[in-house]
């Protein structure tokens, strides 16, 4: 099986590449069930995020991806399927009845932990996009797994759009104390909240 060497061989190149630094600094580094809920302003970041996580949690951390992006050509397929074991979804959802939301419901069921990006698209700007409900519906489906902020700084600029090689700045990646749906806290004060919480952990490593 190849699949140990070219995840080692991602997660080494995404370091060496960005610098990356992982703090750990609401939370241990440990092999609970999480949802790990992070900005998105770059196609590398759920690869830096996961490979900023020990490589026990590796191995239990599932990224959530779109079949529109990853099933386009037979290398991303056995990327997200064999080294990452993502969680695909249809964005585009041919069957209104679908629920979305199954496939990452089915993962924390088995007790996988996952990797979201609430903002639901790439956010080219500063900030924070609203963040779509599927973070809260997930919270409540599943209260007994931890909520963890992560915020990514940098890797927008280290790789900007159109860029062959990367540029010589340091990333980092931030983890902050884990969060949960308070029981009289309705969705949008929630997303409101969790959405605060990451964009204080981008002000706290400015």
């Amino acid at each position: 099986m190849f699949e140990p060497v070219v995840a080692t061989f991602i997660t080494s190149g995404a370091r060496l590449l960005t610098g990356a630094r992982s703090l750990w600094l609401g939370c241990a580094p440990q092999a609970e069930q999480r949802i790990y809920f992070a900005n998105h302003s770059s196609h590398g970041d759920f690869v830096l995020l996961w490979a900023s996580l020990p490589p026990a949690l590796r191995t239990i951390t599932r990224p959530v991806a779109g079949t529109d992006y990853w099933l386009k050509s037979g290398l991303r397929r056995y990327l997200i399927n064999r080294v990452f074991n993502g969680v695909l979804i249809d964005r585009e959802r041919k069957e209104p009845s679908e629920n979305p939301l199954q496939p990452m419901l089915d993962a924390l069921a088995k007790g996988d932990s996952l990797i979201i990006f609430p903002e639901g698209t790439r956010n080219l700007e500063d900030g924070l996009l609203p963040f779509k409900s599927g973070l809260y519906h997930l919270a409540k489906s599943y209260p007994q797994v931890q909520l963890i902020p992560v915020w990514i700084a940098n890797l927008n600029r280290v790789m900007p759009k159109g860029r062959v090689l990367p540029l010589p700045l340091l990333c980092t990646v931030s983890f902050g104390a884990a969060l949960s749906v308070d029981e009289d806290e309705s969705k949008t004060q929630f997303l409101e909240r969790s959405r605060n919480v990451l964009l204080s952990l981008a002000e706290e490593q400015a």
